[in-house]
């Protein structure tokens, strides 16, 4: 019978999952509330319960996940508060010994770069920065199509990055882009979101206009950091307010070209992420191709 995977991708509001082949063709897929709030062992028991709803019989539960993640172990390492007693979930201890099935882990936007470096915007590209856009900003690194981990599993946290003002991920996320609109509106945050920035700036609106060049700089600022660290053959940028590519690239490119010597910004393709809500899922698929093979390896030696 042929291999048959599940991929899943745990996000800190909705979890995506895919039934795909050794090949990674996607057989079906879904997704359900994560559920967070109710913390880590609830997460856990909703997964399990996933694996145990599947008709046919799985070679491999291959997971992506938010938190920062030991990735040999499988273990979650750290985890924001959107999750409570998220860290020390050994989710390949965890599933192996409940399931007898192969388990690889790794953190969810590892598992977006990899999604589109294997499949989408970043294929054939020896090095790829991304970054994910949102309520706040996650990053990773792909030298030769391998993700560049760091020695605590923690490299290219850049949402705790310092630029002038503070975190970036407090400055040039979307969460805080929604934050200055609605203060200058003296509005609720919550009657705002990028969508409704993005209109108001084809509409007119002064200061959904002013604050979306703010937030353009701003983002440039950092990823301009990034580059002259690591000088990437692309950069990458998703979350859901990249999908007004339209709008946002020319701004991001005007403001990063300000910010670079000619040298890389001349060398240095930008472009939104194209796999959308698959990125993640598949993502978990290479790695866990990856890693078993990884591990095989070493079982020779």
């Amino acid at each position: 019978m042929e291999k048959r995977f599940l991929a899943i991708d745990i996000g800190g509001t909705t979890t995506k999952f895919a039934l795909l082949t050794a090949e990674g063709e996607i057989l079906s897929q879904g997704e359900r509330d994560t559920e967070a709030e109710q913390g880590g062992p609830h997460i856990v028991d909703r997964i399990k319960s996933l694996i145990k709803e599947q008709e046919l019989p799985l070679d491999g539960i291959c997971i992506s996940t938010a938190g920062i993640v030991d990735e040999e172990a499988g273990e979650i390492i750290h985890a924001g508060p959107q999750i409570p007693n998220y860290k020390g979930t050994k989710w390949k201890k965890l599933i192996e010994e409940e399931f007898s099935i192969p388990c690889e882990v790794e953190n969810d936007v590892n598992c977006a770069g990899l999604g589109e470096a294997y499949f989408g915007a970043a294929k054939g590209k020896k090095s790829v920065l991304l970054l994910t856009i949102g309520t706040g900003i996650g990053g990773c690194f792909l030298q030769n199509g391998e993700i560049q981990h760091g020695i605590s599993h923690a490299a290219m946290e850049v949402g705790y990055m310092q630029i002038p003002g503070g975190e970036f991920q407090n400055l040039a996320a979307t969460s805080a882009l929604v934050r200055r609109v609605a203060s200058r509106k003296k509005e609720a945050v919550e009657e705002w979101n990028g969508k409704k920035i993005l209109l108001g700036v084809e509409e007119g609106d002064r200061i959904c206009i002013e604050e979306l060049d703010r937030f353009c700089d701003t983002l440039s600022l950092g990823m301009s950091n990034l580059c002259y660290a690591f000088n990437p053959e692309i950069f990458i940028l998703g979350g859901g307010i990249m999908a007004r590519k339209d709008i946002l690239l020319p701004k991001i490119r005007e403001h990063l070209q300000e910010h670079l010597i000619p040298l890389i910004y001349d060398h240095t393709e930008l472009d939104c992420a194209t796999m959308g809500n698959q990125a993640g899922f598949l993502g978990a698929f290479v790695h866990f191709q990856k890693k078993q093979a990884e591990r095989k390896n070493d079982e020779k030696i």
